[in-house]
C-alpha cells in the first residue's frame, strides 16, 4: 500500500549547502498495518509524511501510495490518502456540519454520502452533538477530532496521522485509538507520527525510529525490545530473605540486581528456567511470593536508539 525506495528530500537555502531533511528512506507498509514513525523534533518525520501525501516532491528516490507514484500521479495519490497535519487549520466560523460538507464537496462526494459519513464518523468519536455548533466554540480536543473526521471523510485507503490524540482527554484519546484499530482491521495502511511512546506501542504493528533524516531502527515493539534491551527481565520475590542463597543464585541465573528478599535476572528461556528455579527454591524451603516478568518500556528502546552513534537495528 505504501512503498518507498531511497526517498530523499533536500532543501536549498541561498548561499548555503543543501540541507538533507530525509535521507534515503526505505519503507513498506502493507494494507492492514499501522506503522509508527518516531524521532526527535527535526528528524524528518513530517517531511516524509508530506512526500507520501504528494504535497512535497522528493529530491531523489521514489514513493508509491496505493499503487500510484507521488510525483507523476499526485492527484490520484491525494484522492486515496487521508492526512492529519500537526496544525490542522480549521475554519472556526463555520459549523461542524458545514465544514465537513465543504470538504466532502472538494472530494467529489454526493450530498447523501457526505452527510452519512460526516454523521457516522462524528458519532463514532462522540461528537454527534457538535455538528451544529461553530468550530470556534470547540475545545482543543474536539477540534482535533474534527480534523480526524475530515481526514477520514472520503474513506481513504491510506491514513497519515501526525499526533492524532494531541490535546485530548483520556476518554477521547481512547475513542481515537479504537477508531484507528478499526480502520486497520478494514485493511487500510496507517502511518502515525507521535511522541506518545505508550500510544505507539499500543497501536503500532511496527515502529520506525528516524534520526537526522535516516531510519536507524525498524521492527515490531517486541523485536526492538529483545534486540536492544536483551532477554526478558524477571523479578523473583521471596517471603523471607535471600541470605545464604546469593552465590548459588548468581551462579544459576543472569542476575542483574539483588535485594534483601528479591532478585532481578534475565533469561532467554523463561519456560524452562523459571520452573527449574521454583523447584530449586522449594528444595531449599524458600516460599515464593511472586515470579513475574518486568515490563520494559518502549521509552527505554527509544532513548537508547536516538543516543546511539550509528544505525542500531533494522529488520529485514
Amino acid at each position: 500500500m505504501i512503498e518507498t525506495q531511497g526517498l530523499t528530500k533536500q532543501f536549498t537555502v541561498s548561499g548555503q549547502e543543501p540541507f538533507t531533511a530525509v535521507d534515503g528512506v526505505h519503507l513498506h507498509v502493507p494494507a492492514g498495518e499501522v506503522l509508527a514513525l518516531l524521532g526527535p523534533n527535526g528528524a524528518g518525520k513530517t517531511t516524509t509524511v508530506r512526500m507520501l501525501a504528494a504535497v512535497l516532491q522528493p529530491t531523489s528516490g521514489w514513493a508509491r501510495v496505493a499503487g500510484f507514484d507521488v510525483v507523476s500521479q499526485p492527484a490520484q495519490v491525494r484522492r486515496r490518502v487521508g492526512v492529519l497535519t500537526e496544525m490542522p487549520g480549521l475554519y472556526e466560523r463555520m459549523r461542524g456540519r458545514e465544514y465537513l460538507d465543504f470538504f466532502g464537496q472538494l472530494y467529489g462526494l454526493p450530498a447523501v454520502v457526505r452527510r452519512r459519513r460526516a454523521e457516522g464518523l462524528m458519532e463514532r468519536l462522540g461528537m454527534a452533538e457538535a455538528l451544529a455548533a461553530r468550530i470556534g466554540t470547540y475545545s482543543k480536543g474536539m477540534k482535533q477530532k474534527l480534523a480526524i473526521v475530515r481526514a477520514m471523510l472520503h474513506d481513504p485507503l491510506v491514513l497519515l496521522l501526525d499526533e492524532p490524540t494531541s490535546a485530548m482527554d483520556p476518554h477521547s484519546a481512547r475513542l481515537v485509538r479504537d477508531s484507528i484499530a478499526e480502520l486497520r482491521d478494514e485493511r487500510r495502511a496507517i502511518v502515525i507520527c507521535t511522541h506518545n511512546l505508550a500510544e505507539a506501542e499500543t497501536l503500532a504493528d511496527r515502529i520506525v525510529i528516524i534520526r537526522r533524516g535516516r531510519i536507524i531502527a525498524l521492527g515490531t515493539p517486541l523485536e526492538l525490545k529483545q534486540h536492544l534491551l536483551g532477554a526478558p527481565l524477571m523479578e523473583l520475590r521471596l517471603a523471607n530473605s535471600v541470605d545464604g542463597l546469593g552465590p548459588a543464585l548468581r551462579q544459576m541465573l543472569e542476575v542483574e540486581e539483588m535485594g534483601a528478599d528479591w532478585v532481578r535476572f534475565r533469561t532467554a528461556t523463561p519456560r524452562q528456567s523459571n520452573p527449574r528455579l521454583l523447584r530449586w527454591l522449594a528444595e531449599h524451603d524458600r516460599d515464593v511470593v511472586t515470579l513475574s516478568q518486568v515490563t520494559q518500556s518502549l521509552e527505554q528502546v527509544y532513548l537508547q536508539v536516538v543516543e546511539a552513534e550509528d544505525e542500531v537495528w533494522l529488520d529485514e
